[in-house]
């Protein structure tokens, strides 16, 4: 907690200290000037044995991402767009088609400077996350613990951006950003899931009311973006976000890291090794139990957990 708002103080120090000379301007580009960019990428990981003495399982596992960015520059404004979307498969031959990524994400910021030598600017944001497909507990297939929208989270507010290059490092602070978070499938809402309310039943087990489908909170976000090149072949992405409510659990901090290095072999062949590291208390855990008599499972749900994902892949890149 006071790690948290030692980073606050130093950052308003640092916004104190940015204020530039109004009379050492220089000129900004007074033409409108629109950029995209759009990458597509499939990994691809094989295994397969054939009369191996130390056994083995073969599997075939697949990942798609799409990418497009639409920036925007006049004067001392400017708005960035980001779409990003991950899916990928896992196939085991004794093992039934499994999902292993499965994101959707739409950022969208706009930025206004005082003047074009300041290192900083005044900015608003919108993002909002979601899956394509439901999510299950493997091995379990019946009962889904995530749907598209179920859960899905919007973040919109406005704060102070640093960066010397802020397409490639920045860091976004803004005191006042709300939260929703959306469970739009009932089974969901009805039983709590990802913090909303769940719904209230009889002693007959009649629901007397639904579970709440969109919670709302508002607080405190602190997000840093930094694009590297380590070596020469070698570039490094990262993407942190803190976020901390005013109302429900004050300084309970939610954590989203992500962490990617892409090794470039030529111009269309790269492998990749990306981590991403995800904390919310809101999000609880289940697992797996046996029932009093031994012969059928139940899912037991937990208190939040610390969640890991790393991905190692190669693949191609094309860029549009």
């Amino acid at each position: 907690m006071k790690y948290f708002f030692s980073m606050l103080c130093c950052l308003s120090v640092l916004v104190l200290n940015s204020q530039t000379d109004s009379t050492h301007v220089k000129q900004v580009d007074s033409i409108p000037k629109w950029e995209l960019k759009n990458r597509t990428s499939l990994d691809i990981n094989e295994v397969s044995f054939v009369n191996w003495s130390a056994g083995g399982s073969n599997s075939i596992s697949a990942l798609l991402g799409v990418r497009s960015e639409l920036n925007y520059r006049y004067g001392l404004f400017k708005w960035k767009n980001l779409a990003v979307a991950n899916y990928g498969v896992n196939k085991q031959e004794d093992q039934k088609l499994r999902k292993t990524t499965d994101e959707l994400e739409l950022i969208s910021t706009l930025g206004f400077q005082t003047d074009s030598l300041s290192k900083w600017y005044f900015s608003a944001r919108f993002n909002f996350k979601t899956q394509f497909t439901n999510g299950y507990n493997y091995p379990n297939r019946s009962t889904p613990i995530s749907k598209f929208m179920s859960p899905g989270y919007l973040f919109l507010g406005g704060g102070v951006e640093y960066g010397k290059d802020v397409d490639k490092f920045s860091v976004y602070f803004s005191p006042m950003t709300f939260k929703s978070t959306f469970v739009l499938d009932e089974a969901l809402s009805n039983a709590g899931s990802f913090g909303v309310t769940p719904a209230v039943f009889d002693d007959q087990g009649n629901i007397i009311k639904h579970g709440q489908r969109v919670r709302t909170e508002i607080g405190i976000l602190l997000t840093n973006y930094l694009e590297s090149r380590v070596y020469d072949n070698v570039d490094l992405k990262s993407r942190i976000s803190f976020y901390t409510d005013y109302l429900n659990s004050f300084g309970n901090i939610d954590l989203d890291w992500e962490v990617i290095f892409n090794f470039k072999v030529n111009q269309y062949v790269r492998a990749t090794l990306g981590s991403h590291l995800r904390y919310d208390n809101d999000v609880k855990t289940f697992v797996n139990v046996l029932n009093e008599l031994g012969t059928e499972e139940e899912m037991l749900k937990e208190g939040a957990k610390m969640q890991w994902k790393q991905i190692l892949g190669i693949g191609v890149v094309v860029d549009l």
